[in-house]
């Protein structure tokens, strides 16, 4: 899909669901349930909790409750969340060249990662892997 003016948030949410849809189906299977919400940027608050000086610096976040700390004992809190940050997203895009939808396929799956409690070193092999 070839952009003529910035995709909306209804596009990068295509895209997730896209790349979301083309992942293994066991993966895919242990995310079942997890929310995928686009939104501009990270608010303050997310900026000053992670340590980031900037907003744009962050182009998606897991929140929720990695798998590896669950327990079938837990009282069910709020659905899991990956939040896609669609301006981060897109100033990267244009600063790297990258392919959009790969881009987003990548930052999904960092965030999978993270709700399966794996290293940025684990999630880099699976971010390579087509």
């Amino acid at each position: 899909m070839r952009h003529t003016t910035p995709p909306t948030p209804e596009d990068l949410l295509e895209m997730a669901e896209d790349a979301l849809a083309a992942i293994p189906e066991a993966l895919r299977d242990m995310v079942r349930g997890t929310a995928i919400l686009v939104e501009e940027v990270p608010d303050d608050e997310t900026v000053a909790a992670m340590g980031l000086e900037s907003p744009w610096e962050l182009t998606g976040l897991y929140r929720g409750v990695p798998l590896t700390q669950k327990s079938v004992h837990d009282v069910m809190q709020e659905p899991d969340t990956i939040l896609l940050y669609r301006e981060p997203i897109l100033l990267e895009w244009i600063e790297t060249g990258e392919d959009l939808f790969r881009l987003v396929r990548n930052v999904l799956i960092h965030e999978i990662g993270h709700h399966f409690g794996l290293s940025d070193a684990e999630i880099e092999r699976l971010e390579r892997e087509e």
